[in-house]
């Protein structure tokens, strides 16, 4: 079956052009009917999947609270005001920590811009200190995860940087660059097409498995189980 279709991107289309409440509350059922709820049953569907990746990971598709993020965009301290995103966005988690830290799955879902990342976007200094240590001590292992041909071909290591080694690190270390790095996260881009077909979710898990030698090496790095 196909989770998502045409109509789940025209939605976001027209959201983008409409960003207001008025606008939202009227077409409030194309909403649930196309984003929301479709959405839920590929988070229902990916959960068995993702736990035969490792049993430690959860997706969970309760309608609040669980892994898809709320369309209510927090606007109290950003410039742009417009109320709400226009695309949908879930993360799966580590069960022992939650949504309170660790390496997370991510599927990004909009109009031109469907992706999975994988690993932690502007984690907390001591996890982010926490990880480059682990970075400087265990080198290999890092470099194989990153480095396998395979593995390229599908990901690239996104997120921001330090311009500057951080103070304890050795600015001549193998990996500076990437302990240099405040985001340790990967992407991996899907076509429009990919997204709307039936194959969906077997490419997303598909994905999420090669990815695993990244993602327990992270988990490695904070003394969780993968």
């Amino acid at each position: 079956m196909s989770y998502f279709t045409e109509d789940t991107f025209k939605f976001f289309r027209a959201l983008a052009r409409n960003n207001n409440r008025d606008w939202f509350n009227e077409n409030k059922q194309r909403y649930l009917d196309h984003v929301r709820d479709p959405f839920l049953a590929f988070i229902r569907d990916l959960d068995p999947k993702l736990r035969e990746i490792s049993s430690h990971y959860r997706a969970s598709d309760k309608a609040n609270g669980g892994s898809l993020f709320r369309i209510y965009r927090d606007t109290r301290f950003s410039k742009d005001k417009t109320p709400y995103k226009t695309w949908a966005g879930a993360r799966f988690f580590h069960a022992d920590v939650g949504k309170r830290g660790g390496p997370v799955y991510y599927l990004h879902l909009q109009p031109g811009n469907v992706f999975l990342g994988a690993g932690m976007w502007h984690p907390p200094t001591p996890i982010t200190q926490q990880v480059r240590s682990f970075l400087q001590n265990n080198p290999r292992a890092w470099t194989r995860a990153v480095s396998d041909p395979g593995f390229k071909r599908k990901f690239r290591l996104a997120g921001d940087s330090l311009k500057r080694t951080p103070r304890g690190f050795d600015p001549d270390h193998p990996l500076a660059d990437d302990i240099r790095r405040k985001d340790f996260i990967v992407i991996s881009e899907f076509t429009d097409a990919q997204a709307l077909s039936s194959r969906f979710l077997n490419l997303y898990v598909r994905r999420c498995a090669a990815a695993s030698d990244f993602m327990d090496y992270l988990c490695a790095a904070l003394d969780l189980e993968f």
